[in-house]
């Protein structure tokens, strides 16, 4: 028998809180930056001139643009986690710890973020980009630019673009690989009384 509390009502809010805000961050950003005629036109926009600008891209692969051309692998692996991700926290529990909530919560809407690209749910046409393409776009919408200039070499080294769903992802991933770092806490038991 299961003898642990119940969930508290605010683990639920924080998680879709998170996960829903996230998501909506990530497909409104991506809306508003491929609807820009100057990025549609292949142009970048500078934030911070030869360093961080947005400059449109299309993934067909996963992070930094591994597996490309797997795109229905990732989609089914995205629709995966977007099921085992509330089971794990509400069904089996994992809701309890808080950090895990808020973790889980940026991995849920990055996930979903990319998932609603990779189904083509936006509508984007690979004739806009490719003449010579046909179809529907099955492919994640990337347009975060960050440059990076080497010392003394002068070289530069350009990031593979990337997205809001892709920086949640990241960011719950990196405090989950360091919340399993976590030392539990343990009560100490009081030690037994010696008797004479």
């Amino acid at each position: 028998m299961d003898v642990r509390s119940p969930l508290p009502w605010t683990r639920h809010l924080l998680f879709w809180s998170l996960a829903l805000g996230g998501l909506a961050i990530d497909l409104w950003s991506k809306y508003y930056m491929f609807s820009q005629p100057d990025l549609l036109a292949h142009d970048v926009r500078w934030v911070w001139t030869g360093h961080v600008g947005f400059q449109l891209s299309l993934n067909e692969g996963a992070l930094f643009g591994m597996g490309y051309g797997k795109v229905w692998i990732f989609a089914i692996a995205a629709t995966a986690a977007a099921i085992a991700i509330p089971v794990w926290l509400f069904i089996l529990g994992a809701a309890r710890d808080r950090s895990v909530t808020i973790a889980l919560g940026c991995i849920f809407g990055g996930v979903v973020g990319n998932l609603y690209d990779r189904l083509g749910l936006p509508g984007l046409q690979w004739s806009d980009w490719d003449p010579a393409r046909p179809g529907t776009v099955h492919a994640v919408r990337d347009f975060i630019l960050v440059v990076r200039r080497w010392p003394p070499q002068g070289q530069f080294d350009v990031w593979p673009n990337f997205n809001i769903a892709d920086a949640l992802l990241v960011c719950g991933a990196v405090a989950l690989f360091l919340l399993s770092w976590k030392r539990p806490v343990t009560t100490e038991q009081p030690e037994a009384a010696v008797t004479n």
